[in-house]
């Protein structure tokens, strides 16, 4: 049996488990199984992975995805790097090699090539500046992949000391909503336990000329995408997103 999960914490809102145990069934894939594994000590998860034990319980573990709040402190606990995930900072997929009693951990990151694709088969052109919200792991796959792009970007954040291209929300101004109309939510709100909890934002200066994309995808509409499209915007979910990193994970488990 070959076993793969996700960890993260706390974990009720992820559809992970569910999109693989759909995926395996609808393809056919026999004799694997994925789990969540709810880590509130990312040390003693590693450990156990990493054991030679043979009667550990983590011995058929191929490979794990990684959420909040691990995608960056998961990287000093790798044996690898890949190159893009090493540039970006954050981790969202392992892969875990074996060769005899020894376990190498191998990072990745997927969600660069979930939100592009996702993103643009919701852009007209890339002719436009977005807003980024919040600096965390998935905001520096974000940044990464609008860079990419050549769409020019401010992250918000709640940081004391910024970095390139990072303001305060103290100093979000009208004119900055009215100008960037890409506008990427890459924080918790709006998910539980923070369900009627949004970015903030002011949602006075978001036009129909807007497009609001939020990384959550449980539930199907936050806070933030209902006031948005209240204003006329476009809206987006992180729903296709989590597919298509998902399929890419897959590809990385399975690759030879």
């Amino acid at each position: 049996m070959k076993l793969f999960g996700l960890i993260g914490y706390p974990l009720e809102h992820s559809f992970s488990e569910s999109y693989f145990k759909e995926k395996f069934l609808r393809e056919g894939i026999e004799n694997c199984i994925y789990k969540n594994f709810e880590v509130s000590l990312l040390e003693d998860f590693i450990s156990r992975v990493k054991s030679s034990n043979p009667k550990s319980n983590y011995n058929e573990l191929e490979g794990f995805n990684i959420t909040m709040p691990y995608k960056e402190e998961i990287i000093p606990y790798l044996d690898f790097l890949d190159n893009e995930a090493k540039e970006i900072g954050a981790v969202n997929v392992v892969r875990i090699e074996k060769k005899e009693n020894q376990k190498n951990l191998k990072g990745y990151n997927t969600d660069t090539f979930g939100f592009e694709k996702s993103l643009l088969e919701n852009l007209e052109n890339t002719n436009i500046m977005a807003l980024i919200l919040g600096s965390g792991g998935a905001s520096k796959a974000v940044s990464f992949t609008l860079k990419k792009l050549n769409i020019p970007f401010k992250i918000l954040t709640r940081k004391s000391i910024l970095s390139d291209n990072e303001i305060n929300y103290s100093s979000l101004t009208p004119t900055l909503i009215e100008t960037h109309k890409l506008i990427i939510n890459t924080t918790p709100l709006g998910m539980l336990p923070y369900l009627m909890q949004m970015p903030d934002i002011d949602i006075e200066y978001i036009t129909n000329k807007h497009i609001v994309f939020d990384l959550i995808y449980n539930p199907e509409e936050t806070l933030l995408l209902k006031m948005a499209k209240t204003k006329g915007a476009k809206t987006i979910n992180g729903f296709d997103m989590l597919c298509y990193q998902a399929e890419e994970s897959w590809r990385i488990w399975n690759a030879r």
